[in-house]
């Protein structure tokens, strides 16, 4: 990798990943970020000096702007996080996230093919070696489980939330890009994430910082659904090496092997903080909430040798002594929010 172009770099995963580039790559990246609410530049504000790093504020669905920036650094891959993702907020607003993640992605893939294609004429679908098109998908497009199986990377697209129906649509538009264009890109499924830098409207961030206040602490429903999850760094591992090794026109389930409850979840982080579960509030489901999401992460594994390197009670507590160590960025996030 010479030149990428992480859009969404200034949210939570993306913010991690640039972290994990600038860390192991002698790569120049371009941070692509609206800075919406989900998304500041506090996450990178340690490496904002760094001479690799150029960060930009715009919308993945400026045909412009993205155009420009292909033309001006050249890019050779395209790291495509930037996404409006919660669902409460998708029900509320659904127009907003179709547009963002639809839209957004079909802009990018316009600007890599009209940009990495080696004649000019439309209809050419030969493209400079080596360039790739990497898009950061999520379990939620399968739909839901029941008590037992796994989602594979064969399983039907399902989507139950305008949230998800957006990222499978957007994955859709990938793949008829491959198809059709025969565009070099590669698809990532990943399960629940948590680690630094994640907005307190998420579960395990939220569960923390009302804790920390005193505050109760909401549970949809029973808080009995299940997710797999999977610690940030991980993930980021697992992206660097779909990019780099991955095959192209493929997708790659990334799971953290971690079932757990959202209620149990909500009990750990009180035990960590020495918190009373007195503080659990249960509250009204959400609309369309999915009951179980578990990743079979096979192909990843054993085609391409990644595996994760955090169990769950390690991550776990990495990271909740960073939003202990980061109260200051909690409180400047909920202030942003």
């Amino acid at each position: 990798m010479k030149t990428v172009l992480v859009t969404g770099g200034a949210g939570f995963i993306g913010s991690n990943f640039v972290h994990y580039l600038l860390a192991r790559y002698d790569a120049q990246i371009v941070n692509l970020d609206l800075l919406t609410y989900a998304g500041s530049l506090s996450n990178v504000k340690d490496v904002k000096d760094d001479p690799r790093l150029h960060f930009v504020q715009g919308d993945i669905r400026d045909r412009e702007l993205v155009a420009m920036l292909f033309a001006q650094y050249d890019f050779d891959a395209v790291v495509h996080f930037a996404a409006e993702s919660h669902v409460d907020r998708s029900i509320a607003e659904p127009e907003v996230f179709l547009t963002t993640n639809v839209i957004g992605t079909q802009v990018l893939l316009d600007a890599a093919r009209n940009h990495w294609r080696l004649r000019p004429d439309p209809r050419c679908c030969e493209y400079r070696d080596g360039v790739r098109y990497l898009q950061v998908s999520t379990d939620e497009v399968y739909g839901a489980l029941g008590p037992e199986g796994f989602f594979t990377e064969t399983t039907p697209l399902s989507p139950n939330s305008p949230y998800s129906a957006s990222k499978a649509s957007a994955d859709l538009v990938v793949r008829a890009y491959a198809n059709t264009y025969a565009l070099p890109v590669l698809i990532t499924r990943c399960s629940n994430n948590y680690g630094p830098y994640q907005h307190p409207e998420k579960l395990i961030p939220l569960m923390i910082s009302s804790a920390l206040a005193g505050l109760p602490l909401p549970v949809y429903g029973d808080g009995l659904q299940i997710r797999d999850w999977l610690y940030v760094e991980d993930h980021c591992a697992a992206i660097d090496t779909v990019l780099t090794k991955g095959k192209l026109g493929e997708v790659y389930n990334i799971g953290g092997n971690n079932e757990k409850t959202n209620l149990e979840i909500v009990k750990l982080v009180l035990a960590e903080l020495g918190k009373d579960e007195s503080l659990i509030s249960f509250v009204p489901d959400r609309l369309g909430h999915d009951r179980r999401y578990a990743i079979d992460n096979t192909k990843i594994t054993t085609e391409l040798g990644w595996a994760p390197a955090h169990t769950f009670d390690a991550g776990i507590t990495k990271t909740i002594q960073w939003y202990l160590d980061n109260e200051a960025w909690l409180i400047g996030v909920h202030d942003d929010g």
